[in-house]
């Protein structure tokens, strides 16, 4: 199975894509991120966002989407604008027909270094040590392949469990 993650972000989209290999092990297959101008409008920073994703996808041919879900800021507006990305993100998923599961940081961090409340350099680190990178992938598109891995895991956990899915941070049958 292919999965790409998503860093979902007004600024900076980070996207990340793994090959599951096994149940416990998965293979770096590309990332980077999507840049938006500031400058633009925001309904043009949308469109870059879903076109760059489409392009990603038609590029990797991913049979699963990770994407992080929001945090709510204490700039109401930064968050308002986050939702806006993250939306702009799952549409283009699903436009191209693919599964989206959705993860809270503190479910990626747990998933991937063992602490929800992890710093980001121990996610980047532990991103580089699950799929064998020889350098850090730039932060957005680490996070990226973090919500990727963490899809991986919980996938894994939910088959050993015999649960369907991870919902407000519980697995549910």
């Amino acid at each position: 199975m292919i999965i790409l993650g998503i860093d979902p972000g007004l600024r900076n989209t980070g996207f990340g894509v793994i090959r599951q290999l096994d149940q416990s092990s998965a293979a770096y297959i590309g990332s980077g991120v999507i840049q938006t101008n500031s400058s633009d409008e925001l309904s043009q920073r949308i469109k870059s966002i879903v076109t760059g994703l489409m392009s990603i996808i038609d590029e990797y041919q991913p049979d699963m989407v990770s994407i992080e879900k929001v945090f709510v800021n204490v700039n109401p507006q930064s968050t308002l604008l986050l939702g806006q990305a993250r939306g702009a993100c799952i549409s283009a998923c699903v436009l191209k027909d693919l599964p989206v599961a959705e993860y809270t940081a503190l479910q990626v961090k747990q998933a991937v270094v063992g602490y929800g409340h992890a710093e980001k350099e121990q996610v980047t680190k532990m991103v580089m040590h699950y799929l064998k990178l020889n350098g850090a992938p730039q932060a957005d598109a680490a996070d990226a392949l973090a919500c990727a891995l963490a899809h991986q895991h919980y996938a894994k956990i939910g088959k050993i469990f015999g649960m369907a899915s991870v919902k407000a941070g519980r697995i549910r049958r």
